[in-house]
């Protein structure tokens, strides 16, 4: 990558030479480099302190896209026109949801196990197996395009081939948060009906249906951190599909407070969330029974 022809200023006539077609603010990028870096420390002792190493691949590696991204984000506010902040930045940005999703996956599959599999329609293993899947190749084809993309930007290139294949990655993100929802208000309205799909041979016992219950009173604090995230990442979702679709130099892409709101709050409020409402405080066991 070359930073040819690059200059040090951060005046405003930067923003028409610069590849984001504006001039990072900087405070706000100190700002998410900074929340993004307490959320990180807090989920690494969380990690630790309730032995859920699960989490490292998945809700940490976000965490660690995140600051690099914002970080690439506060150089370009210093150089603007620099070409390698803004490509670090953009396949940072553009992939570090993805792995955050997969620990919301895991999640469901360990609260499905613990309060019924009976009343899913997948198995619990199979939530990890094929949503974990999807968020795989989610990953593969928003880095490849990301990489096109930010290749396509320091050739002076066409980049909107690269931003089509993003928004394909970004497409299917969406799909499987979808199907993610359906399947788990499914198996939640089934466990509350006590209706559930697979019929066992022996039928629940009141006295194991009422501990379900009760365990359920608590679970229910989960379930809402699980709802909160999805819709942070649901929204963040849509942005970037708004954004890609609108075209890699049309005025969405080139509104700095859309990306602030809808982006980066997006994925402060959810990785906030799980520190808060975390699964550690809820699931006595590792995740390791469905994965």
């Amino acid at each position: 990558m070359s930073d040819s022809g690059a200059t040090n200023t951060t005046s405003s006539s930067d923003a028409s030479i610069g590849p984001y077609n504006y001039v990072p603010t900087q405070w706000i990028c100190i700002l998410f480099v900074s929340l993004f870096g307490i959320s990180t420390a807090i989920h690494l002792l969380q990690a630790i302190k309730f032995r859920m190493w699960w989490l490292f691949p998945t809700v940490m590696l976000a965490g660690v896209l995140e600051i690099l991204g914002w970080s690439a984000r506060l150089w370009s506010s210093i150089s603007p026109a620099l070409l390698t902040p803004f490509e670090i930045q953009l396949v940072g940005t553009i992939i570090a949801p993805t792995p955050f999703l997969a620990a919301n996956f895991l999640v469901l599959g360990r609260i499905i196990n613990q309060l019924g599999p009976q009343y899913s329609r997948l198995p619990p293993k199979l939530y990890a197996i094929i949503f974990c899947s999807f968020d795989l190749v989610c990953l593969i084809i928003q880095a490849v395009g990301g990489a096109m993309a930010a290749e396509a930007v320091n050739t002076n290139g066409n980049a909107d081939e690269g931003g089509n294949i993003m928004l394909i990655g970004v497409a299917i993100q969406m799909f499987a948060m979808t199907l993610f929802v359906i399947c788990a208000t499914e198996f939640f309205l089934r466990f509350l009906k006590d209706s559930p799909i697979r019929k066992y041979a022996m039928p629940m016992s009141e006295e194991k249906r009422e501990a379900k219950l009760y365990e359920w009173d608590t679970m229910k604090f989960l379930v809402f951190g699980l709802i909160f995230e999805t819709v942070f990442l649901f929204i963040r979702a849509v942005y970037r599909t708004i954004e890609l679709e609108d075209g890699w130099t049309g005025p969405i892409i080139s509104t700095e407070v859309y990306f602030n709101v809808f982006d980066g709050a997006m994925i402060t409020l959810a990785m906030f969330t799980m520190n808060l409402i975390h699964p550690g405080l809820f699931l006595g066991r590792p995740v390791t029974d469905v994965v």
